[in-house]
């Protein structure tokens, strides 16, 4: 085989590699950029629509594989980057300036750990190296704060008009939980809340952001239909454990993002197994499967599948969440993993196309 076959035969074998993250192969969403001979092997440049931090080993491994099963040897040198573009939104919301993805993490009832999700999930996008936001919509009952340790503080306002958010672990964040003491109720009525919230949203000083996540209330009602027909949103997680009654109340908030048009990029089935610290014996606390049988049931992703673990109850009340507390743990691997899935199945989506048209305006003379 010629040098030029050799090269031939990598191209294909790399361009009809699955990606478990993207559900496509490498040539359909035209990943590999460059390919040339490096040494005695080839080096290939891979760029993909996803934050990549921490992909590489893994992906040269797989690749490595497929090009050995192909009958080809020779060493492969990966080299990735991150081309995060702005996605669609629904009609006629456009995009936020430059946040180029507002995902919204919701849940259809409270008590599923949400919160806890939403902020592992900005944390685990800032340690794959994307910018990344998190805006704190539950009015009633702000977490966002203990969670990122940022209770007591305040966000100043240089010119009297918009506020600095807060920087906690490498990602900006608001929350009326700033504004308020921490004690005090907010006796609020729906026009009160959703007002707050599109405030907090557009009177911040996000700066440039790959995502931003949005910390949604939990439930169904006006103030959720409200907020999602309001804020341009590219994409929402439903957040449930496996139970029954869970995945009642989340199938109820699936349908509610389908009613405003915006895409529900999968399922989170958070306290999906309980490991015992003390013997290793794994135990389905709530139920098993749930979160997988919803999934095909709409027909969406299963993002993951998350531990129910005490150290992550303590490292989120102590303003340390997992994937900044024990990044390299077990417990924290099925966050990261379904991180890298949500930003995917947002990658592969249809992009955001209203800045290439001009923009037309009609006047009468």
């Amino acid at each position: 085989m010629t040098p030029a076959d050799t090269l031939n035969t990598v191209r294909g074998v790399l361009e009809a590699y699955l990606d478990p993250y993207l559900g496509e192969t490498l040539g359909n969403v035209q990943a590999l950029r460059e390919l040339t001979p490096a040494g005695d092997g080839f080096a290939a440049s891979l760029t993909f629509g996803f934050p990549v931090g921490g992909y590489q080993a893994e992906l040269t491994e797989a690749l490595s594989g497929e090009l050995r099963a192909a009958g080809v040897s020779a060493p492969l040198t990966v080299t990735l980057q991150a081309d995060i573009r702005a996605h669609a939104v629904q009609r006629p919301l456009k995009p936020l300036g430059d946040i180029r993805n507002v995902v919204a993490v919701a849940s259809g009832k409270g008590g599923v750990g949400k919160s806890t999700v939403a902020v592992n999930l900005a944390l685990a996008w800032a340690a794959q190296g994307a910018r990344v936001g998190i805006l704190d919509a539950d009015i009633y009952g702000p977490s966002q704060p203990l969670m990122l340790g940022l209770a007591g503080q305040r966000p100043s306002s240089p010119d009297g008009k918009q506020l600095r958010p807060l920087v906690s672990h490498g990602i900006a964040a608001m929350s009326i939980g700033f504004l308020v003491d921490a004690e005090q109720p907010m006796v609020w009525r729906g026009p009160m809340v959703t007002q707050a919230l599109t405030q907090l949203l557009s009177e911040t000083q996000w700066g440039a952001l790959d995502y931003l996540v949005v910390d949604m209330p939990p439930g169904t009602g006006d103030i959720q239909l409200t907020l999602a027909q309001r804020v341009p949103v590219a994409g929402a997680v439903i957040v449930t454990t496996p139970q029954d009654i869970a995945l009642a109340d989340a199938r109820k908030g699936l349908k509610m993002f389908e009613k405003v048009a915006v895409p529900v990029l999968g399922i989170v089935e958070n306290m999906s197994v309980h490991v015992c610290s003390n013997c290793g014996h794994s135990e389905h606390i709530f139920g098993a499967g749930g979160g997988e049988r919803m999934a095909r049931e709409y027909g969406v992703r299963l993002l993951g599948e998350l531990p129910l673990d005490a150290h992550i109850r303590e490292e989120a009340d102590g303003g340390r969440p997992t994937v900044v507390a024990a990044p390299d743990s077990a417990r924290a691997r099925p966050y990261l993993q379904m991180a890298r899935r949500t930003a995917a199945a947002l990658a592969v989506r249809a992009r955001d196309r209203s800045s290439l048209f001009p923009k037309i305006v009609i006047e009468e003379t």
